[in-house]
């Protein structure tokens, strides 16, 4: 197993912050979270945390994927944003680079998924147990010398690693994807996935707030 060396810590890519809810740039190669094991506690939330002690962790991104993030500031705000999330009250939309050419313009991909517990982190399709999962892709180019597609990706469901297996699935693994990418895997130094668009009611105001990332790739 590769070690875990996450980014530098250069100073918090903080895009939004009140006193309900704090909005980040997470940068590839850093947990979400603090993960198992020796050397593994350097993480966003640390991060946060160190500059804002009452920040909680509502969702995750996979430590490999970059953009954006919204944390709760203390117990009432990570009620509502939690519930938020459960009733898919949350706009995301990330930005993937593709292996090959993707026939159609845009579509879905609905594909129950459960954790491949023998070889975890990895998840697996599975039509018996599996979650049900929708992703909605839409094709942003296409790059027929490179054999890549630039592609806005929304994930309807938060499944662990969602849009890699959906990927994976049409035959369009993301790039750089060391779990789901096959040969793809080598044609980036990083996943080229990120959360680009983030939409949410603030917990106190309802006001609509609408929060961007560029895409670092």
């Amino acid at each position: 197993m590769t070690a875990y060396v996450p980014p530098p810590d250069n100073g918090l890519p903080v895009i939004f912050a009140d006193d309900s809810i704090i909005v980040v740039d997470k940068p590839a190669g850093l947990l979400s979270v603090p993960g198992r094991g020796e050397g593994m506690d350097d993480c966003l939330a640390a991060r946060v945390q160190a500059r804002f002690p009452d920040a909680l962790t509502v969702h995750r991104l996979d430590m490999s994927t970059s953009g954006l993030l919204v944390l709760a500031r203390g117990a009432e705000m990570h009620r509502l944003l939690s519930r938020f999330f459960r009733e898919r009250q949350i706009d995301k939309r990330y930005l993937a680079v593709v292996h090959g050419l993707m026939g159609e313009d845009r579509g879905e991909v609905e594909l129950p998924l459960i954790c491949d517990w023998p070889n975890r982190p990895r998840q697996k399709v599975d039509f018996e147990i599996g979650k049900p999962s929708l992703t909605r892709f839409r094709v942003v180019s296409r790059d027929p010398e490179a054999n890549t597609t630039r592609v806005e990706l929304e994930p309807v469901t938060g499944r662990s690693h969602q849009l890699r297996v959906h990927m994976a699935s049409l035959g369009h693994p993301i790039l750089g994807d060391d779990l789901y990418g096959g040969e793809a895997t080598a044609l980036a130094d990083r996943l080229l996935l990120h959360a680009m668009d983030l939409g949410l009611f603030h917990p106190s105001t309802v006001a609509a707030l609408q929060f961007h990332s560029d895409a670092p790739f």
